[in-house]
């Protein structure tokens, strides 16, 4: 090795191994939760279903709002068609959950350097190998979900944004900008970052600082927009609208504007909504639904640690830590806006939208865990210079109780409480023709059997062969009289406890 690599080596070494053991358990979690699947989400079967349309219809599958993650699952199964060429939809799924996991994987990476720039490389360490046993995130990152490649976007954006900021890179904003309008295609929030870089230019014009004078921010703006334009503006074009869907009900009639294939698959989520409508008595009630979401996430022990670590934080002044006291707080209350404005519209906040403010708050757990080991080690220490020695243990004891509270969730298949789904799409698949038409509670059960199905809430759709009802009790009565003798019956749940049935019913 030659002498200027064995000094990079050695400046880099704590983060290789940091980053090598955070790749390494991210990856052994993920494969493990990939093989376990029961089932997967139900926006992941529509996303692996416009994944396929892209095979036939392209040029109607780049007009659809996020064509972004649909297209990654299409690449990715392209891929394993190489080796395997096994046209069921086991295939689609294992892809799938494969793509998802390897942007988990690789969102360790900017996000441990935004932490080493927030907290320092140990510390962010730490945060990230809590991040990753946490049993929610980690189910996020291993079903057919668009959260962690978003993940990885805005991670990234975020990493180019503290460094061309602290540093006065100019050039860096460019990088914002592209990432930013790259990720806009799987999730739109990850446009937020065009907000922040604005920001930071549009307060350096105001208060010019060494070491980015005013005519670099001119510059730094001039890149940011220009990185923006490149993906963004063909994408407009394609979709011939520049509202994202988030945004159109704010902006325009209440409409719903999902395509067909989404429609079919998230009925009864949409049968709860309702127009927006702005009161303190719902904001209140918004805001403690995203707190009561972030806590699960944090698995209710953790959230004592974050408290402490951002009080701590706040407490210590100093001068050199203007980039993160600039983009935190703005980072937080851009992120708890968009989810109230979420709230407001669909009265629905999710652990999943909570992800991205658990990421970056994520770095502060250790800064708390650090206070409470301080306290734990001046209430238990005999002998004051032992004190530092006695924090670090308690500090460690603190960490593994943590682990110990999460490995039983963590370690649960993901869909485990549907066990029944994969019984009944298996008879399904065996007992009933290609052409028949399947009416089911949940689409995932059609979905696994391979065959056509509608989803129906209170009326039965007309033309289907065969009906699939969850029975919630023995005593309850299925509320349809056109149907035929029974056909199939299975839990739906392996619990001994569980009273929910599969039933499958040969339609008259």
């Amino acid at each position: 090795m030659e002498p200027k690599q064995k000094s990079l080596y050695n400046k880099y070494r704590s983060d290789i191994m940091n980053l090598l053991i955070l790749v390494l358990v991210a990856t052994g979690l993920g494969v493990y939760l990939v093989a376990t699947t029961v089932v997967i989400s139900k926006d992941g079967v529509v996303y692996i279903e416009l994944a396929k349309d892209f095979s036939t219809e392209p040029l109607r599958f780049v007009t659809e709002d996020s064509f972004g993650y649909p297209f990654l699952i299409f690449s990715a199964h392209r891929l394993t068609t190489l080796f395997n060429n096994d046209s069921s939809v086991l295939p689609w799924i294992h892809a799938a959950q494969s793509i998802t996991l390897i942007c988990r994987v690789l969102a360790c990476i900017p996000l441990y350097f935004i932490g080493k720039l927030l907290v320092g490389g140990g510390k962010s360490f730490w945060a990230l190998l809590i991040l990753l046993i946490l049993p929610y995130p980690a189910e996020f990152g291993s079903d057919v979900l668009r959260d962690w490649p978003h993940i990885l976007f805005l991670a990234s954006g975020i990493l180019f944004l503290l460094r061309g900021a602290e540093r006065g890179k100019w050039w860096m904003f460019g990088g914002v900008g592209l990432v930013a309008g790259l990720g806009q295609t799987i999730r739109p929030e990850c446009a937020q970052l065009v907000v922040y870089g604005t920001l930071w230019i549009l307060m350096r014009l105001c208060v010019p600082k060494h070491p980015m004078n005013r005519f670099a921010s001119l510059c730094a703006l001039s890149v940011l927009f220009a990185g923006f334009a490149v993906p963004t503006i063909p994408y407009l074009i394609s979709r011939k609208d520049i509202l994202p869907e988030e945004l159109r009900p704010y902006l325009r009639e209440s409409k719903l504007w999902e395509s067909d294939k989404e429609q079919e698959f998230t009925i009864e989520r949409l049968e709860n909504t309702y127009t927006a409508s702005i009161s303190p008595g719902k904001v209140a009630k918004g805001i403690g639904r995203l707190a009561g979401e972030m806590t699960e996430n944090l698995m209710y022990y953790f959230v004592p640690a974050l408290a402490l670590g951002m009080y701590a934080r706040v407490r210590k002044k100093n001068a050199k830590r203007e980039v993160e006291t600039f983009f935190v707080p703005t980072f937080v209350f851009l992120n708890v806006l968009m989810i109230l404005l979420l709230y407001m519209h669909w009265s629905y906040i999710s652990r999943r939208h909570c992800l991205p403010l658990l990421a970056i708050l994520i770095f502060y757990v250790p800064l708390g865990l650090e206070f409470m080991a301080n306290g734990l080690s001046d209430r238990f220490s005999k002998h004051r210079s032992k004190a530092g020695e006695n924090s670090r243990w308690w500090f460690f004891v603190l960490l593994i109780i943590g682990v110990c509270i999460c490995l039983p969730k963590l370690l649960k298949p993901v869909g485990a409480d549907k066990w029944g789904f994969r019984s009944a799409a298996k008879w399904l698949k065996e007992n009933t023709n290609r052409e028949d038409m399947i009416a089911v509670p949940d689409p995932r059960i059609s979905f696994y059997a391979e065959r056509k199905g509608v989803q129906y809430t209170s009326e039965v759709p007309e033309r289907v062969q065969y009906l699939v009802w969850i029975e919630e009790s023995e005593d309850e009565e299925i509320p349809f009289a056109k149907i035929g003798r029974r056909e199939f019956s299975t839990d739906v749940e392996k619990r001994k406890k569980s009273k929910k049935k599969i039933l499958i019913y040969k339609m008259i």
